[in-house]
């Protein structure tokens, strides 16, 4: 199997970028966190990263455990 390509390796700079805008989105924004989680898997569908879209796909059912409508869209 061929490993994953490592980003923080890759591109140390874009990795702490993309790290910070995640926190700024989390912290200064009112998105709900499952609403965040959500764009995140997204993302990953229109990349067409199968990693990305099953580790997303885990966080935004964990952030919408107790939502209805999260069941319904997972």
């Amino acid at each position: 199997m061929e490993a994953r390509l490592n980003a923080q390796q890759v591109s140390p700079a874009a990795y702490t970028a993309l790290v910070g805008l995640e926190t700024f989105v989390r912290k200064a924004s009112k998105l709900e966190p499952s609403l965040v989680e959500l764009v995140k898997m997204r993302a990953s569908q229109i990349n067409g990263c199968a990693y990305c879209i099953d580790m997303h796909s885990k966080d935004a059912r964990s952030a919408l455990i107790c939502n209805r409508t999260g069941h319904r869209i997972l």
